[in-house]
């Protein structure tokens, strides 16, 4: 079963429903339209004043929007932001795509490349295994909960206990299956785990039937910026096989953040 099939249905596609009608707001803006109205995002979205409202009070809550002086809406701090984190995943992407090539083809696994964006964990870039006719639905630009799957334990661990708490102040921990984490405690003896094993293993805390298994990517400075993972089909991934999954990962992760490193 693939990702697509595991999410149907469930909260987290309802969730990306949502998240489809907000990037349809924010991409309503141009050099011409500087400013919208809910007038004009409900009339480009076919949908009431009030629905409309509400989706930019929501965008408002998380800072991709603010209101402007002449009462509509202009793009907030929170998109200069994830700009700057754009240009900077530039040069990680392509210290990074040429190794999780050569780990997708030693694992026969898809390989993700993630960092953290606020309270989400984006996909940047992914490397397919040639010989798997089964699929992982995880694609590049693809936003992720930050409570469910072993590149958001990983993009945590590291924080300072601060950071990891400013990141999770208002955060809601929905539970996409069974096996998610769905408490901070529960979140924090993850994080500790991931830290004391260097590296983070999942299985189907996001999807049922997907298997995850993260690494932490160095800067020249050793603060972890990205997460390198592995992601399966459970079902073929024993949990004798894990440990060899997470040298692979581990070793991968080192060889990007030393080109980072000699880059810095």
């Amino acid at each position: 079963m693939t990702g697509d099939s595991a999410r149907s249905g469930s909260t987290y596609r309802e969730r990306n429903s949502t998240a489809d009608k907000a990037l349809d707001i924010l991409m309503m803006f141009d050099d011409q339209h500087l400013a919208l109205s809910a007038a004009d995002v409900a009339r480009q979205l076919g949908v009431a004043r009030s629905t409309a409202y509400r989706y930019l009070q929501s965008l408002v809550g998380t800072q991709f929007l603010e209101e402007a002086d002449t009462g509509g809406y202009r793009l907030g701090s929170r998109v200069l932001e994830l700009a700057r984190l754009a240009r900077r995943g530039l040069g990680l992407s392509e210290a990074a795509r040429p190794v999780m090539r050569r780990l997708a083809a030693d694992v026969g696994e898809v390989v993700l490349l993630t960092r953290l964006a606020g309270a989400a964990v984006i996909c940047l870039e992914r490397e397919d295994a040639a010989a798997r006719a089964v699929r992982i639905s995880y694609e590049r630009g693809e936003v992720l909960p930050i409570n469910a799957g072993a590149a958001a334990h990983v993009l945590l661990a590291w924080l300072p206990q601060e950071q990891i708490d400013a990141v999770l102040a208002g955060v809601r921990f929905p539970a996409f299956t069974e096996r998610t984490l769905t408490t901070k405690r529960d979140l924090a003896r993850r994080l500790t785990e991931t830290r004391k094993l260097g590296y983070a293993a999942s299985r189907g805390e996001l999807d049922p039937d997907v298997l995850g298994v993260a690494a932490p990517i160095r800067d020249e400075n050793d603060a972890v910026v990205a997460a390198v993972s592995i992601a399966g089909v459970s079902a073929r991934v024993p949990d004798s096989r894990l440990p060899a999954l997470a040298e692979a990962v581990r070793d991968a992760a080192t060889e990007i953040s030393a080109t980072l490193a000699l880059r810095g």
